[in-house]
């Protein structure tokens, strides 16, 4: 088939990895987005792969049973929830069967207990970060374009996937507390009226560049401003902010005068209140456990969810033999805090040495001081002198980022044998790889995914694995 040859006629089967479906017709398998399974659609080519055509979907010819119409008005243009035409119960379905599919595809394992995955009871307004941009001229639909009365005005909102200078204006997200959306509009409206430039990616020009709202599950809310300069005006902006809306217990002005969008490494002035805000998990002990949240820490983003997987995590390390624990990729010490009661002492292990500095401060938050925290590469760090000096591991939890482990870090817990290692992980398939490197030692006792991330196709898994032989 022709590149730019449009395909009738094509039936949705499935869902497959990172959000695409698959359709098959006359035997020829067929990917694209944004379509849902049941759905018959026409698709434009535009890759002919060996196993399969990739191609844009034009049109949805005869929608799915299983089809609904998203909530959100950006629905057709944003990505960011590109699963909210689909039924949530439907959504968490084909996750579940995506992960036992890769456990069994690329670990090669299928003797494990599968427990049903853990769907969020909050499908909208579940995250406590979002983050928006400034932009001198927003991003239009076609039918916006073909509209003589609709001008390229100045935006704030969120990028359109895969272009880092086009910026879609968003009225309404559905993904955080209502109040954000009220928040933003009125800094938009004001930064307009206080004659506020927005940045242009181009020219490397604008006063104003980006804009975080996060909250804790108290209302309890931190705003990042981010920009070129504090300004006369920027302050009467920030002041206007922290006066209309008193939950900002945590007001932020970020001066950020790079080429890129990134803020960690730049100078922040607190302008009111706290210095950060506080989130507050529940241990399955009942016990609680207190996590300071500051301008450039990381946290997840789905708190409630958040939480759930950390009472899992610390069910599945069976911290009764009061263990020494491992906790890889830690973090800002995170679940290494959560687990720390039961636990003889905890090792985290950290490759950005900010995020460590934020273990620490918790550590001390919490009054927690049989805790240990290491910054560098996870490979260089986890050595055999490193576990002589610090003591073997009876448990390891290890929460790699999206591309898993690396080799040598696999190598070295294969040597080091810990008793049990409970493997969260961002992405199944990789880590599934890793599962069946480390089926020369170990035995996958039981997975149990969780969705942290509701219309999208991410998911996250927890797996436990057991020394064979203990």
């Amino acid at each position: 088939m022709k590149k730019g040859t449009v395909v009738s006629g094509i039936e949705i089967v499935d869902i497959g990895a990172k959000g695409k479906v698959i359709g098959k017709k006359d035997g020829v398998t067929f990917m694209t987005k944004d379509a849902v399974p049941g759905d018959i659609v026409s698709i434009r080519i535009k890759k002919n792969k060996k196993n399969y055509k990739e191609g844009q979907m034009v049109s949805v010819d005869t929608p799915s049973p299983m089809r609904l119409e998203p909530k959100c008005e950006h629905f057709d243009h944003c990505g960011g929830c590109s699963w909210q035409n689909l039924d949530y119960a439907k959504q968490i379905a084909y996750k579940e069967s995506r992960v036992n599919q890769q456990i069994t595809r690329i670990a090669h394992i299928d003797d494990y207990k599968a427990i049903p995955i853990l769907g969020s009871e909050w499908i909208y307004e579940y995250r406590n970060k979002l983050e928006f941009t400034f932009i001198e001229k927003r991003w239009l639909t076609l039918d916006q374009l073909n509209d003589e009365s609709v001008v390229k005005s100045p935006g704030l909102g969120f990028h359109v996937p895969g272009r880092f200078d086009w910026v879609m204006h968003i009225e309404k997200c559905h993904l955080e507390e209502p109040i954000h959306n009220d928040i933003r509009n009125f800094i938009y409206d004001r930064s307009m009226e206080l004659g506020l430039t927005f940045y242009n990616p181009h020219s490397k020009e604008g006063a104003l560049r980006n804009l975080v709202l996060r909250c804790n599950r108290n209302n309890e809310w931190m705003m990042l401003l981010i920009g070129w300069e504090r300004t006369a005006e920027v302050d009467v902006l920030l002041q206007e902010v922290q006066a209309k809306f008193p939950v900002i217990q945590s007001l932020w002005f970020i001066q950020n005068q790079k080429l890129n969008d990134s803020f960690s490494d730049c100078p922040a002035e607190l302008i009111t209140g706290a210095p950060h805000i506080i989130e507050t998990f529940k241990r399955p002990t009942g016990e609680q456990v207190q996590y300071m949240i500051g301008p450039k820490s990381f946290f997840q983003t789905n708190p409630n969810q958040a939480e759930k997987l950390y009472q899992i995590v610390y069910d599945w390390a069976n911290l009764s033999d009061n263990p020494v624990v491992y906790d890889l990729y830690t973090g800002t010490g995170s679940i290494a805090l959560f687990v720390a009661d039961k636990a003889q002492k905890v090792v985290g292990i950290e490759y950005v040495p900010e995020a460590i500095e934020d273990a620490k401060k918790n550590a001390l938050l919490n009054s927690i001081d049989n805790c240990e925290f290491f910054a560098g590469d996870m490979k260089d760090i986890l050595t055999t002198d490193f576990i002589a000096e610090h003591g073997a591991p009876d448990v390891l939890i290890t929460d790699p980022p999206r591309a898993g482990m690396h080799a040598d870090v696999v190598e070295r817990i294969l040597e080091t044998a810990p008793k049990r290692i409970v493997y969260v992980s961002c992405d199944p398939a990789t880590q599934a790889r890793d599962i069946e490197l480390l089926k020369a030692k170990y035995k996958l006792i039981q997975i149990q995914p969780v969705d942290m991330f509701p219309h999208t196709s991410h998911v996250e898994n927890v797996a436990l694995l057991e020394l064979q032989g203990e």
